[in-house]
């Protein structure tokens, strides 16, 4: 059974019972998508989690704990600005959709009220965590931005109008009508499949499973009885793990799902359990892919590195051909005509034999015998080099690829000691601090010194010898 609305309806009740009228003592983001809000509620500090990620996207309380990063980000900073100390006053559903309002009370800087809501939108890769300043409808922060080309029914940035996702003209499974689904059964017959789909059209919430789930029960008992036991079951939920092969996690047992069942007391512990591995993994190629990029780049240029020097290699096994081409050259100067590209000479190596030389026109004969005899050198020398920085360079590719194994298998705080070596390693650029700028002075008045005229001065003596 996925989060789809039904579980969503189960879980808000469960959250209402734990968390509802707690304080907020913590905020931290260990994710780019995940945030945690521990809260303190009937004298238990409980943390719930907030999940935004693509394929992880859920809301419970969690008892597993995480390493915070040591720079929060800006959604977090927000976070705390806002939500610290803050009590959360309610906990709803939109309907019976995947979409749940949190709502906080708090002060701002000169202690008047402020009225919160954190929205969660469980919708798949179009998930997200949005907090809203309910007395102006507008976005204060949220956990993933959203350019306006990628949706323009709304715009989802700081700053921006909330607005409700798209409305779904579905009826609430909860308040059904016994004719309205009654109709359907009529319709369908015992056909399972098209029941589902017209249920998942004409309800809101249901995912495949639930609707398939509540197909079966319909078309095998009184229709009636079969809706309202299977709603009542969302208030009043049996969670349980079902280890089928492909596992997975429901809020009442399935009789649609073959494999043995698994009870837990409530539904976040379902999800720890679920999850535990599943969110790991997903968390490791998470954090990890900026190592796995490191390490894929540092690969692929010893990769680069290697094949150069084989190539260098192979080169150094001619050597001894360019010293013979430049030794006859030299040896037959006078019988080499200018301006050639390539020449035949006899091989005093090879009894004799004539053996075809290639020429750089441009060059003279002696020039050209030079320019062989600088080849050889080069590649002489280069050979009593190559096979150690050959094998410097497949020891370091050895070396990364068994860093690159460990992050595929390691656990998210292992990442952290990896990311610390490879740094030390020089693979990963340490941030430098950015220096503080100096605050530019305060300009002084200008002075200006004014010297008088010497007309003025003779006219003053004037005045004074007269008087």
């Amino acid at each position: 059974m996925s989060f789809d609305g039904l579980f969503t309806h189960a879980m808000v009740r469960e959250l209402q019972a734990a968390l509802q009228s707690g304080r907020v003592m913590k905020v931290s983001q260990p994710y780019p998508y995940e945030l945690m809000l521990s809260i303190r509620a009937n004298r238990h500090n409980q943390t719930l989690l907030l999940s935004a990620n693509p394929e992880l996207a859920r809301v419970q309380i969690t008892t597993i704990p995480f390493a915070n990063p040591k720079v929060p980000t800006p959604f977090t900073m927000a976070m705390r600005k806002y939500l610290a100390a803050a009590t959360l006053t309610a906990i709803t559903q939109v309907g019976a959709d995947r979409i749940i309002y949190f709502d906080f009370a708090t002060r701002d800087e000169l202690g008047d009220s402020v009225s919160l809501r954190l929205v969660v939108e469980l919708m798949g890769r179009h998930s997200n965590v949005i907090l809203v300043d309910q007395r102006t409808h507008k976005i204060l922060e949220l956990i993933r931005h959203v350019h306006p080309d990628e949706n323009r029914f709304r715009i989802l940035l700081p700053g921006a109008e909330y607005v409700d996702p798209p409305y779904q003209d579905k009826l609430d499974p909860f308040m059904a009508q016994a004719t309205d689904y009654t109709s359907l059964v009529e319709q369908f017959g015992t056909d399972t499949a098209g029941l589902a789909k017209a249920i998942q059209t004409r309800y809101q919430g249901f995912g495949r499973d639930a609707a398939l789930e509540m197909a079966t029960r319909l078309q095998h008992g009184l229709p009636q009885a079969a809706w309202t036991g299977f709603m009542d079951a969302f208030d009043h939920p049996e969670p349980v793990l079902i280890d089928a092969a492909k596992p997975q996690f429901a809020a009442t047992p399935l009789r649609t799902i073959s494999g043995e069942q698994h009870s837990y007391p409530t539904l976040s512990a379902l999800l720890d359990a679920f999850y535990a591995q599943r969110a790991e993994r997903a968390r490791v190629q998470e954090v990890g892919s900026k190592l796995i990029r490191v390490l894929r780049t540092n690969t692929e240029r010893l990769s680069k590195k290697l094949k150069k020097l084989q190539h260098t290699l192979d080169e150094s096994d001619r050597a001894d051909e360019l010293r013979i081409r430049g030794e006859i050259l030299t040896t037959y100067l006078r019988d080499v005509p200018r301006g050639a590209k390539s020449v035949e000479l006899p091989n005093f190596y090879d009894d004799m034999r004539p053996i075809k030389i290639k020429l750089a026109p441009e060059l003279g004969p002696n020039q050209n015998a030079q320019k062989y005899f600088t080849r050889y050198q080069k590649l002489r020398k280069a050979v009593s080099h190559v096979h150690e920085q050959m094998a410097e360079a497949e020891s370091e590719l050895h070396y990364l690829q068994g860093v690159q194994a460990m992050v595929e298998i390691a656990a998210p705080q292992d990442l952290v000691d990896i990311q610390t070596e490879l740094t030390n390693a020089g693979y990963i650029r340490q941030q430098r601090k950015a220096k503080k700028q100096r605050q530019p002075k305060v300009a002084q008045p200008e002075r200006f010194w004014a010297s008088m005229a010497p007309s003025f001065w003779s006219a003053r003596t004037t005045c004074k010898t007269n008087n």
